[in-house]
C-alpha cells in the first residue's frame, strides 16, 4: 500500500487505537510535520508523551493515549486560507469553540487557533 499522506495515516492510527481503548499506538513511518503536530496535541493533553525511535530508516514513533481524543483528522485538499478568512473558515468547521480545535501548518511551521 502506498502511503500518500503521512500526516493523515498517523492520524487515523491515533484515532483508531483511541476507539478501541488502547493506551499506546506505534506510527510508522516518523515525520517532522507529525512530531509537530503531536507537540501541539501533547501541549494541549490530548495525548500523552510520544516516544520517537530511531531505526535508521523512515522512523517510529510510540504515542501514549489518555483517552481524551474523541476524533482528529485533516482536511484535504489544503486550502489557502487568509488571516481574513480564517474566522469564517473556523466558524464552518468547528462545532463548538469549547470542546473543538484546530491546527494549521504554514510555511512558517504549524500554528493553533
Amino acid at each position: 500500500m502506498v502511503c500518500i499522506t503521512v500526516l493523515a495515516d498517523a492520524l487515523k492510527s491515533i484515532n483508531n487505537a483511541e476507539k478501541r481503548g488502547k493506551r499506546h499506538v506505534l506510527i510508522r513511518p516518523c515525520s517532522k510535520v507529525i512530531v509537530w503536530f503531536q507537540s501541539v496535541m501533547v501541549k494541549h493533553c490530548y495525548i500523552g508523551k510520544c516516544e520517537i525511535i530511531d531505526d535508521h530508516r523512515a522512523g517510529k514513533n510510540v504515542v501514549t493515549l489518555t483517552g481524551r481524543l474523541n476524533k482528529c483528522g485533516i482536511i484535504s485538499p489544503r486550502f489557502n486560507v487568509r488571516t481574513e478568512g480564517l474566522e469564517k473558515r473556523q466558524n464552518n468547521l468547528l462545532l463548538s469553540h469549547q470542546f473543538d480545535f484546530i491546527v494549521l501548518t504554514t510555511s512558517v511551521g504549524i500554528m493553533a487557533h
